[in-house]
């Protein structure tokens, strides 16, 4: 299974239970995975985003699995469509769930650099921090590593630090490119740690386990170091 419309999305066969759809952005990622999560058709096991792709896994082969790609390619042009609005909105899908607030200590070790590199201090790198609504684009890297963008609210590209550590404590907030996280566990890692949080962010005992999901809106909220 190969589809697309020239210059537009593309449809990839993932084996014989899953289809993956290719997009031109992440900002097309998130309108279509928004479009995707608010329509599921019957046979959807899960729906996964990323960077530059949505992966549609089913439980059905054959035709059952020819029509979930036909949805995802439908879907995707409809939303895409120039000069198309959004017809969905933002308050669908995932995202008309109540904000996750994570409290932090804006205590990190490359707080004072990293303002300095985006030509503010501090304070104000807090401010912009936590004014911030953000989404929950993607998960990855490692289990319940959510990557969040901030939009038009967030309009910096942070860079990654030139020698990563080894070890960066779970609860660490983080910036890196566009995005925003908070390590779920200790890990290795190259981003730069603007805060700490005491947030659980896996909990295998929960459904789900990850405390972000896709769509979900998070709120970054400053508490005494």
């Amino acid at each position: 299974m190969t589809a697309n419309t020239p210059g537009g999305p593309v449809l990839l066969a993932m084996g014989e239970e899953a289809v993956l759809l290719e997009l031109g952005s992440l900002d097309d990622v998130l309108l279509v995975h928004r479009a995707l999560a608010a329509s599921r058709p019957g046979g959807l096991v899960d729906l996964v985003p990323a960077a530059r792709t949505v992966l549609a896994v089913t439980d059905a082969r054959g035709p059952a699995l020819a029509a979930v790609g036909a949805w995802l390619l439908a879907t995707a042009e409809r939303v895409l469509r120039p000069g198309e609005a959004d017809p969905i909105g933002s308050a669908t899908g995932a995202s008309d769930r109540p904000e996750v607030v994570i409290p932090v200590r804006y205590d990190g070790a490359d707080l004072q650099e990293t303002a300095a590199l985006l030509g503010t201090d501090a304070d104000g790198l807090v401010a912009r921090h936590t004014g911030c609504v953000w989404t929950v684009a993607f998960s990855g890297f490692a289990p319940g590593f959510a990557y969040l963008v901030g939009g038009p609210t967030w309009p910096f590209e942070v860079p990654r630090l030139s020698v990563p550590r080894t070890a960066v404590p779970a609860g660490a907030v983080a910036l890196a490119g566009a995005f925003s996280g908070v390590y779920p566990r200790a890990s290795p890692g190259g981003w730069r740690i603007i805060g700490s949080t005491d947030t659980v962010l896996w909990d295998t005992t929960a459904d789900p386990p990850a405390l972000l999901v896709p769509g979900e809106r998070v709120r970054f909220v400053q508490v005494p170091a």
